[in-house]
């Protein structure tokens, strides 16, 4: 039953993406919660940061869309397994839209205490993305 509550947690972040509502992060995220993503340059710290890194990946991509491919937990540790799909059409850290359809995945890992995320890892093909953008050396390279 603990472990159905936390992965519900886990699952109403990849809510917030999909719909853009930040009300949602207010409700699942913990004030003193820290998210670790190597795409970002800082971690992002409490539901103010969560918001930001939403309003910033929804700007670039107001398409955006998460499919949770799986979920499980064990104790307080809940690992999604996700993907995604875009439009580049809005400015993605001084990056100007593109136009170009993107694709992804990546899993997350939070840690939940009652009922909020406290911390997250994140790990997804960043430099994937960025090939499919045509950005840097990543889009140099060949295909397949």
């Amino acid at each position: 039953m603990a472990n159905e509550r936390n992965e519900a947690v886990a699952r109403r972040g990849f809510d917030a993406f999909n719909t853009g509502d930040l009300s949602i992060v207010d409700e699942m995220t913990a004030e003193q919660a820290v998210n670790h993503d190597p795409a970002q340059p800082e971690e992002a710290q409490g539901p103010e940061g969560f918001k930001q890194i939403v309003q910033l990946y929804r700007g670039a991509f107001p398409d955006l869309t998460f499919k949770i491919e799986e979920c499980f937990s064990d104790g307080d540790l809940v690992c999604t397994r996700w993907s995604t799909t875009a439009t580049h059409d809005g400015d993605l850290m001084g990056l100007p839209a593109t136009g170009r359809h993107i694709t992804g995945s990546g899993i997350t890992i939070d840690k939940i205490e009652a009922g909020k995320v406290v911390e997250s890892w994140n790990q997804w093909d960043n430099a994937g993305l960025m090939q499919q953008l045509g950005v840097g050396d990543a889009a140099a390279a060949p295909a397949g």
